[in-house]
């Protein structure tokens, strides 16, 4: 059988951000704490962009999938379970790795249902549990900021705990999360979008390390939000208000 050889442009994209995960591990073991988080924001912006690369050049593989699913798991499981376990938790004895191995397997078995539910899904402008990505940029961004504030790792390691656990359990949950794959990047915009974008660049180069911890929390914390506003509404729904009497009106 022909080999009929795969796309390099995506995958060039996929293979920047496994190194990303890997060197972020490196960095973990060396206790340069800082180095790593950021290498895991930067693996987190190429596995945004390859999927988008190879849909516009229409450069779509089955190998390019597996490929991004594998480098996912290193650089969103692996690498923010190491970080964070080297950076807080490996004193808390076993609680410590356990929090670990949760968050490592919650980004297994995300990346697991996800992959086999891309036929599935109807309405793909929702991810059903927190995206790896975003689970690992929360980890990330935690780390980040405790270092740049100048906190040891051993003060705040309950916190990481409640941090890695936080983030492993849910990305298995059932809660929705906004994708933004509606987006099309290819139409034309209103100016004042532009000029949104300018400002976001603004905010968060004025201090990188809590704006962007400060958004995936938010983000994080919005598919709960979400699940409430959806269970108060169909209370709302099942029970509607008993209609008024004439005296009453």
């Amino acid at each position: 059988m022909r080999d009929r050889g795969i796309y390099l442009l995506p995958n060039l994209f996929t293979t920047g951000a496994l190194f990303a995960g890997f060197y972020a591990i490196v960095m973990a073991m060396n206790e340069r704490f800082e180095a790593a988080a950021v290498a895991i924001f930067i693996a987190m912006v190429l596995d945004g962009l390859d999927g988008r690369v190879a849909r516009m050049t229409h450069t779509q593989s089955a190998f390019g999938a597996e490929f991004d699913s594998l480098s996912d798991m290193v650089s969103f499981g692996v690498a923010p379970a190491l970080v964070i376990y080297e950076f807080a938790l490996q004193d808390m004895g076993k609680l410590g790795w356990i929090a670990a191995f949760v968050y490592c397997a919650g980004a297994a078995l995300r990346l697991a249902r996800f992959n086999t539910q891309l036929d599935v899904v109807t309405d793909k402008r929702f991810f059903q549990g927190l995206p790896s990505p975003a689970a690992a940029a929360l980890v990330a961004g935690f780390v980040w900021v405790m270092v740049e504030y100048g906190v040891d790792g051993y003060e705040v390691r309950w916190l990481a705990t409640v941090v890695a656990l936080f983030g492993g359990l849910t990305m298995v949950s059932n809660f929705r999360y906004y994708s933004g794959k509606e987006i099309n990047l290819r139409k034309s915009v209103p100016f004042f979008v532009i000029l949104l974008v300018v400002l976001a660049f603004i905010l968060v180069s004025t201090s990188p390390p809590e704006v962007l911890f400060g958004v995936f929390v938010l983000y994080g914390l919005s598919g709960y939000v979400d699940s409430v506003l959806l269970l108060t509404g169909r209370r709302k729904r099942a029970h509607p208000a008993p209609p008024l009497h004439d005296e009453q009106k």
